[in-house]
C-alpha cells in the first residue's frame, strides 16, 4: 500500500475519533503545526527518517514536541502511534490527507478557476454561487490568471474540469473544420 493511502486511512480514522471527541478543525490546525515544525527543522527530519535511531528515542523526542504544543488528545495518540509502528514517514502525506477528508465530511469542495483576465469579488463570489449549486456543495475556491485562455473560464473542481474557455471552443472548431476537408 502507498504511503498516500496508508496516510488517507490514518487521517479518515483520526477524523471519526476527532468529530465525536475534539474540534476538527483545530485538529488540523495542530497537524499541520506539528508537520511544519517537522519539516522546518532538519534535526528532526533526520532523526525520524533514520533507521538508525532507536523507536524509543523517536518516541522520546514526540513526547516531548506533544507536552510542547499541547495537541488535542486524539492526535497525540496518533502521532505516538505512528512513532511506536514505525511511521513516521506517513507525517508528509498525513496533513493533507487529514484537509481533504475533513472538506469530505463538511461537504466543501476546493476549486480552482483560471480566467484569461482578473475578476472582480463579485464575479467571483457569483462563480462561486454557480458552482455551488452545480456541486451541490459548498465550494472555497482560488482564483488564477492565464492569458492563454483567451476568454471564459476554466473551473476545477476535485477530479472534474468545466471548459468554458475561447482558446478550447477554438481548438474544436478548428478540429470540427479539419475533419469536414
Amino acid at each position: 500500500m502507498s504511503s498516500r493511502a496508508s496516510a488517507a486511512r490514518y487521517a479518515r480514522a483520526l477524523l471519526d475519533v476527532v468529530v465525536n471527541e475534539a474540534n476538527p478543525e483545530q485538529v488540523e490546525q495542530e497537524l499541520t503545526a506539528f508537520t511544519d515544525l517537522v519539516d522546518r527543522t532538519p534535526q528532526l527530519r533526520k532523526a525520524f527518517g533514520s533507521p538508525a535511531v532507536p523507536t524509543t528515542a523517536k518516541h522520546r523526542i514526540v513526547e516531548e514536541i506533544i507536552a510542547r504544543m499541547q495537541p488535542s488528545a486524539p492526535l497525540a495518540k496518533l502521532l505516538l502511534l505512528l512513532v511506536d509502528g514505525e511511521r513516521l514517514a506517513l507525517l508528509a502525506d498525513l496533513a493533507p490527507a487529514y484537509s481533504a477528508a475533513l472538506r469530505e465530511h463538511r461537504q466543501v469542495v476546493q476549486a480552482e478557476v483560471t480566467t484569461a483576465a482578473p475578476m472582480a469579488a463579485d464575479q467571483l463570489a457569483q462563480f462561486e454561487t454557480r458552482l455551488a449549486k452545480a456541486t451541490g456543495r459548498r465550494v472555497t475556491m482560488t482564483s488564477r490568471v492565464d492569458p492563454a485562455l483567451i476568454g471564459g473560464a476554466v473551473a476545477r473542481v476535485g477530479g472534474v474540469v468545466y471548459d468554458g474557455s475561447v482558446a478550447t471552443q477554438l481548438a474544436k472548431m478548428r478540429e470540427r473544420l479539419e475533419k469536414g476537408r
